[in-house]
């Protein structure tokens, strides 16, 4: 029997289909937003002057590697939110996926 199993993000702003995850950073903390083109342009849009004028670190603050701890680059939700339902997690379509979730993913990846 083939199974086929269809992610579809959604726009965390306005429950519009997203065409991409963001991750940014603020505060010594790290977020992730599933946006549509035009929310995208927005958040860059606003965040310009400050990217523009603030300084690019190689290595975020506190020593910690970015990413660390990912198993995927930039965190591909999408293939870990279908992972994690055809292995029988209860995983939400859009937001943030659970640490739990991720770190059974990085183990089943790295075995």
């Amino acid at each position: 029997m083939a199974q086929q199993t269809i992610i579809q993000l959604l726009d965390d702003l306005d429950g519009s289909e997203a065409s991409e995850t963001i991750v940014f950073s603020l505060d010594g903390k790290t977020y992730e937003i599933d946006l549509n083109e035009k929310n995208a342009a927005k958040l860059r849009k606003a965040l310009a002057p400050y990217v523009d004028k603030g300084r690019k670190l190689s290595q975020p603050r506190g020593g910690k590697r970015a990413g660390a701890g990912r198993s995927t680059a930039d965190g591909d939700t999408a293939q870990i939110r279908a992972w994690a339902k055809e292995n029988g997690y209860d995983v939400n379509d859009r937001g943030r996926v659970s640490a739990e979730i991720k770190e059974a993913y990085a183990k089943v990846k790295a075995a």
